[in-house]
């Protein structure tokens, strides 16, 4: 029999804080974690939203050893890992007695180093490069240090399908641990922000581009060209629900369903939605679950204007007649797109909105695409007591994953 997969703890470093209580405030007042991007004007990028998180200091988490074997997305990652096994109550002691596994999702791993290892290795030659650097060219470099740093002895796995990794990677762990291959696993995302990112998405017309130039990265809105790049590493501790019971574990919430899908035609006319639609629908499907007992919406929706579109399309498709009464938000009106974190940070807030009742807006939405506006959309924070929520990742070429969250099961 398939066992229960429940969410015993959450950890997350982000540009609103780097607790779910601090980041549900932050959300819910439509305080805005992005800077403006001015570093790069010798390389000819004019200033727009977006950002690093300036204040990030590891040292603060990741105590006793030196810090220099992990670069910034392995810094990221293992922080906010400390983070949730702090908050799972996963102690050394237990570490040390059972297997926890991670399973990280991202984008582009250590874009930087990649691309700084490259580059030295060009201009100075293969023997001037540094072979400590080398390790974390890899992919999967953040997922094996934070293993290494916390002890955590577990499967060890990274899943990259662009900006749905870390819905991928929930979605992966919950179905390891519910076939009994795992008890626990760390599962979240992480991608870093740097000059690389930043330059590749401008030149492939992602981004929203200089606000001076009537630039806006505002999800669903009319006005929106783009999105704005961010940070952030954010993770959830999964357990089958008999171990969480056991050891007396707080429950936050139940990962109930999942489903990806892949769309090959995503850049013809008229068929971008088709994988956002199987994917949601797919995930109704695992969780067994109605459109119509769903509460609300946290959408992948980023100030894209075809994958806005193309996600409140396959919304409406698969809420048919139910559309206008779900409740839909887009917090990345205030985190930007924070790539592989991106699904877990819209999970983390959910399990805050079931705490406190309250689901945030979608910050600076006023003028709503007219061929969206059946939707409804949360516009401002809205009292709601919400039990199930479908949570969307939609990748830039064509990925898609859907996830359900619902209360805590009943005893």
């Amino acid at each position: 029999m398939s066992k229960r997969v429940v969410i015993t703890g959450v950890g997350l470093i982000s540009g609103l804080g780097e607790s779910a209580a601090l980041l549900h405030q932050k959300l819910c007042a439509g305080t805005g974690g992005l800077g403006e991007i001015t570093e790069y004007g010798p390389q000819g990028f004019d200033s727009q939203p977006g950002g690093s998180i300036s204040n990030f200091a590891p040292e603060l988490y990741l105590k006793g050893r030196t810090l220099r074997p992990l670069d910034r997305t392995g810094r990221l990652f293992a922080s906010a890992a400390k983070l949730a096994l702090e908050s799972s109550g996963w102690t050394a002691e237990y570490l040390a007695t059972h297997d926890v596994g991670v399973v990280l999702g991202t984008m582009f791993g250590s874009m930087h180093t990649i691309s700084q290892f490259d580059r030295q290795a060009l201009v100075d030659g293969p023997s001037c490069v540094s072979p400590m650097d080398f390790s974390n060219t890899v992919i999967n470099s953040a997922a094996a240090q934070t293993a290494i740093w916390h002890k955590l002895r577990g499967i060890n796995s990274t899943t990259a399908s662009g900006a749905t990794s870390g819905l991928m990677a929930i979605g992966y762990a919950a179905d390891l641990i519910q076939c009994g291959r795992q008890n626990a696993v760390l599962a979240g995302g992480a991608d870093e922000f740097c000059f690389e990112s930043f330059c590749g998405m401008e030149r492939a017309g992602l981004l929203s581009g200089p606000s001076s130039k009537r630039g806006c990265a505002i999800p669903f809105d009319q006005r929106r060209t783009g999105m704005a790049l961010s940070e952030a590493a954010a993770l959830l501790a999964l357990e089958d629900w008999e171990s969480a019971q056991a050891r007396g574990a707080t429950v936050l919430g139940e990962i109930c369903g999942h489903a990806n899908a892949y769309n090959p035609a995503w850049n013809q006319h008229g068929r971008g939605q088709e994988a956002i639609s199987r994917a949601m629908q797919g995930a109704l499907d695992n969780a067994r679950l109605s459109a119509a007992e769903i509460d609300c919406i946290s959408a992948a929706a980023n100030g894209s204007v075809a994958d806005d579109k193309n996600e409140a399309l396959a919304i409406s498709a698969v809420f048919n007649g139910q559309a206008s009464r779900v409740s839909l938000t887009a917090i990345k009106s205030m985190l930007g797109e924070t790539l592989g974190a991106a699904g877990i940070l819209q999970s983390i807030d959910f399990l805050e909105t079931m705490r406190t009742s309250v689901l945030p807006g979608i910050a600076g939405l006023a003028q709503v695409d007219q061929e969206l506006a059946s939707l409804n959309f949360c516009r401002q924070p809205k009292f709601l007591s919400a039990r199930a929520a479908l949570i969307n990742g939609v990748g830039f070429d064509g990925h898609a994953c859907s996830l359900i969250i619902t209360a805590p099961p009943q005893a």
